[in-house]
């Protein structure tokens, strides 16, 4: 019948692979592997930088393929195929400060990400027992984030870093919501020194800095857990927070954090 016949053109053409030239599947391959960017973000800029349109999952499905064929791209997607192991509880080791000033004692307006110059900020590790340590912050409404490489994880070198920090880079700061490290406790003095209020999110509440644990997550790819990180540099930090901050974000109508933060701050030139 005519139906039947229209069913099975339907179902050929449905069946037809759209090849693609080698060069699209380089520029693919090349963000992929050297700026770490998901499938998600290649496919929303390919036309813009080749005048090619390509799915996300046509990605995925070429590095499947790749992987089948016994080739190494699919360690460049974000999880690599790595099991997640379960989360287990661990309780809180390390001092606590009376009176600081939580989370829910902050301006609501804060909760919209509308306002520029709300900033999350944590602590990264490298291998056990190590002195040196990662100090990342990120803005809320942008997704815009620096390293600093902090010689040890105390009150002191926090401080100064976050002092010279707000007061060198010329990017809005207003108010900073900590993790519930000792390293932090200290927060007067940058309060003092800077006129940035300070909050902390409860203990076992990672959810409550989303944005700063997301990223924490993104800088594993270049700095590894339980991995030293005595042979890193200040200029290794900044190189992997250009590289995050250049990324598109789907959340921004990808929109990379740089773009985002100037536009909403009107800060054009901004290093990372």
């Amino acid at each position: 019948s005519k139906a039947q016949e229209q069913a099975n053109g339907r179902r050929r053409r449905s069946r037809r692979v759209k090849h693609h030239a080698p060069e699209v599947y380089a520029e693919v391959e090349a963000l992929l592997a050297q700026e770490q960017w998901s499938p998600e973000q290649i496919a929303s800029q390919l036309p813009e930088r080749i005048g090619v349109r390509l799915s996300h999952m046509t990605i995925y499905r070429h590095v499947r393929r790749d992987q089948r064929l016994g080739g190494r791209m699919f360690r460049h997607l974000r999880q690599g195929g790595k099991r997640r192991r379960k989360r287990t509880y661990v309780p809180e080791k390390r001092g606590k400060l009376a009176n600081k000033p939580m989370i829910d004692s902050r301006p609501e307006a804060i909760e919209h990400r509308q306002e520029i110059g709300h900033w999350e900020g944590d602590t990264v590790m490298g291998s056990a027992g190590e002195r040196c340590c990662l100090l990342t912050v990120v803005e809320r409404a942008a997704g815009f984030a620096k390293i600093v490489r902090l010689p040890h994880r105390t009150v002191r070198a926090v401080n100064r870093a976050m002092i010279e920090l707000i007061r060198s880079s010329g990017l809005p700061f207003k108010t900073i919501t900590w993790d519930n490290g000792t390293e932090f406790h200290g927060y007067r003095q940058i309060e003092e020194a800077t006129g940035v209020q300070c909050f902390f999110a409860y203990p076992h509440h990672p959810w409550e800095r989303g944005s700063n644990e997301n990223f924490n997550g993104l800088i594993r790819q270049y700095f590894k857990k339980r991995k030293s990180l005595a042979s890193k540099r200040q200029s290794d930090c900044d190189e992997v927070a250009a590289k995050l901050n250049s990324r598109p974000r789907k959340r921004y109508g990808f929109k990379t954090p740089i773009e985002r933060m100037q536009q909403l701050s009107g800060v054009l030139h901004l290093e990372c």
